[in-house]
C-alpha cells in the first residue's frame, strides 16, 4: 500500500510518499498550499505519479497532547483534500516534526536560508515514516 503524507501549513504544503510495500517514507516535493487545496495541476501531476491507496496528515498537538491552535483549520483542509482526491485519510501526531527536520537538515550542513523550501517535506517524510512503522508493530 502506497502512502502520501501531507504536513499542511499556512503557506506551504510538504509532501512525502511511502514506497509500494509501505515500509519506507522519503521527502517528495514542497508545494503552495493553494495548489494543494484548489487540486491544481502540480499536485494532481504528484498523485499521478505515486498513485496512493491512502493520505496522511500531520495533525499538530501541544506536547500536552491536546490538539494545537490550527488542529481545527488543518484537518478541514485535510478532509476537503482528501474528498477531492477520493482518497481515504487519517491523522497522525507531528508534534516536534518540523524541529527534527530542522536539525537533520542543518546537520547536513544548509542554511536556515536553504532549508527553508525542504523543511516541510522532510517533516512529512519524518511523521509518515513513524505511522508506518506503528502499523508493522
Amino acid at each position: 500500500m502506497r502512502v502520501l503524507a501531507l504536513d499542511i501549513g499556512e503557506v506551504r504544503v510538504g509532501i512525502a510518499a511511502s514506497d509500494a510495500s509501505g515500509t519506507v517514507a522519503s521527502p517528495v516535493v514542497v508545494l503552495p498550499a493553494q495548489e494543494v487545496l484548489q487540486h491544481a495541476r502540480t499536485f494532481r501531476r504528484v498523485l499521478e505519479d505515486y498513485e496512493p491507496d491512502l493520505l496522511v496528515c500531520g495533525r499538530p498537538k501541544t506536547l500536552a497532547g491536546e490538539d494545537g491552535p490550527q488542529a481545527e483549520r488543518i484537518m478541514a483542509q485535510a478532509e476537503q483534500i482528501a474528498r477531492a482526491c477520493g482518497l481515504p485519510l487519517e491523522f497522525v501526531d507531528e508534534r516536534l516534526s518540523s524541529r527534527e527536520a530542522k536539525r537533520i537538515l542543518r546537520e547536513e550542513g544548509m542554511s536556515e536560508r536553504a532549508m527553508r523550501g525542504k523543511v516541510d517535506m522532510v517533516a512529512a517524510s519524518l511523521f509518515l515514516q513513524a505511522w508506518l512503522d506503528a502499523r508493522r508493530t
